[in-house]
């Protein structure tokens, strides 16, 4: 019994909630300290130098993780000129928040699991901590559109920012159901404008510094960012490898349209990024990876900016999603259980 109930403690641990208005400052090529991409859409291997790094060590790239827990929230203090290469106990703290916070194991040390999950694709929107939540989150001040009921908010694609390869018939689609999504959840109706300058929200891929602050930094770094309300921009790095069809997408860094436009919504709605992995609202997203079913977290979340859309039923969502959000990592109910099980049979 003792060994069960320090299980049970170790699974509840508590996982903090992001939130903040705007995306922070781009740090170029984060994702590429720790992995190589070559040209032609091949992932390289992991710096070896890097792994299992602990306190006391002094290995070159370090201060530029350093900028990386510092653009995303978790190292709050300090000029970024003065990030050196040593492990300091404030760095490993920052780690240990960074791993606590995305669900990995909490080691304090740069272990394969957390540089995977450092060089994963994500959201540019800062993780700064605002409070212990166990689940989906807010921007500071929990900003709403703030419209009389029924509200509708018009959304339009930029007429000269967009892609090449992709039709804009087939974007616009893309779009289209991400926007249905979360309509089927909240009161709120969103209609395509035919005047861009005229649309609420506002959709577009660019490049680099594109005038909003918050410059893009290529192939599998930072994938989009979007402002919170009532600003309306949705941003999308035109240097990623966008698809809307995996089938027809060859390309190992190809990512899925939907996905990250459905995870913006959100953003633009006023969600922060949920601590809950499987969550459509949590802030990375793997290359080839698909995403864009709400969870019941996402939904919670987005209710109680809005409220209910009256058709919607909760136990309409997918079975998985619905058992996987009444835990703080979606996974602990059912692994604990299993675990449970298996304690019992032991002990008896």
């Amino acid at each position: 019994m003792p060994s069960l109930l320090l299980l049970l403690h170790f699974l509840h641990f508590p996982l903090l909630s992001f939130s903040r208005p705007y995306p922070n400052e781009t740090i170029p090529g984060q994702n590429k300290l720790l992995l190589t991409v070559s040209p032609n859409g091949t992932i390289g291997d992991w710096r070896s130098d890097l792994v299992d790094t602990d306190s006391g060590s002094n290995v070159s790239g370090l201060s530029e993780l350093k900028l990386y827990l510092h653009r995303f929230g978790y190292l709050q203090n300090g000029a970024t000129s003065n990030f050196t290469d040593v492990f300091d106990e404030e760095f490993k703290s920052a780690i240990s928040l960074y791993q606590s916070n995305l669900g990995l194991r909490v080691t304090g040390r740069l272990d394969s699991q957390t540089l995977s999950q450092i060089s994963s694709p994500r959201c540019g929107v800062r993780d700064s901590v605002d409070g212990v939540v166990t689940k989906y989150a807010y921007f500071s001040g929990r900003p709403r559109w703030a419209r009389p009921s029924p509200i509708t908010l018009t959304y339009a694609l930029s007429p000269t920012d967009t892609l090449d390869y992709i039709s804009r018939k087939d974007t616009e689609a893309a779009v289209r159901r991400a926007f249905d999504r979360w309509a089927q959840v909240i009161p709120i109706r969103f209609s395509r404008a035919e005047d861009y300058e005229e649309a609420d929200v506002k959709l577009g891929f660019y490049s680099g510094d594109h005038g909003d602050g918050e410059p893009f930094d290529g192939v599998l770094g930072v994938l989009a960012h979007a402002f919170s309300p009532e600003s309306g921009k949705l941003h999308l790095d035109a240097a990623e490898r966008w698809s809307v069809d995996f089938g027809g997408e060859d390309s190992k860094v190809a990512v899925d349209l939907e996905s990250v436009v459905t995870h913006e919504i959100g953003h633009v709605l006023g969600l922060g990024h949920s601590s809950v992995r499987e969550a459509v609202m949590y802030p990375s997203l793997s290359p080839r990876t698909r995403k864009a079913d709400l969870t019941v977290d996402d939904v919670e979340g987005v209710q109680v900016l809005y409220g209910s859309n009256p058709n919607f039923k909760m136990s309409s969502l997918p079975e998985s999603d619905t058992s996987s959000a009444s835990s703080s990592c979606a996974l602990v109910g059912p692994v604990l259980a299993m675990i449970i099980v298996v304690l019992i049979h032991t002990i008896s």
